[in-house]
């Protein structure tokens, strides 16, 4: 699958561009038909200890899911979001399953 990182007010370095890359190849266990995602990382200027964004988007014939997570860290965030991603391909493979 093909996944495009953005990071915003911040450089991210390899080894959370690979944690996000192997975190979402996983999904492909759950929906095999998955096109590309969008992963954009924020950091909000507050004084807060959960200023850490991550919105992903997850592209599939005829439809895109959307999950916007905010943590303490991008790990966390990324992670929380996959598993939102992954029951939400869990019911369309059941709907899918369900229509055939």
């Amino acid at each position: 699958m093909k996944v495009n990182t953005q990071s915003v007010n911040f450089n991210a370095d390899g080894s959370l561009i690979n944690f996000v890359q192997n975190r979402l190849n996983k999904l492909e266990l759950f929906y095999d038909k998955v096109i590309s995602s969008d992963v954009y990382m924020k950091v909000q200027k507050t004084s807060g200890k959960e200023n850490k964004i991550v919105e992903i988007q997850v592209n599939i014939p005829k439809d895109r899911f959307i999950v916007k997570k905010q943590c303490k860290s991008f790990e966390a965030a990324v992670d929380s979001a996959c598993n939102s991603l992954e029951r939400k391909l869990i019911k369309r493979k059941e709907k899918m399953r369900l229509q055939v």
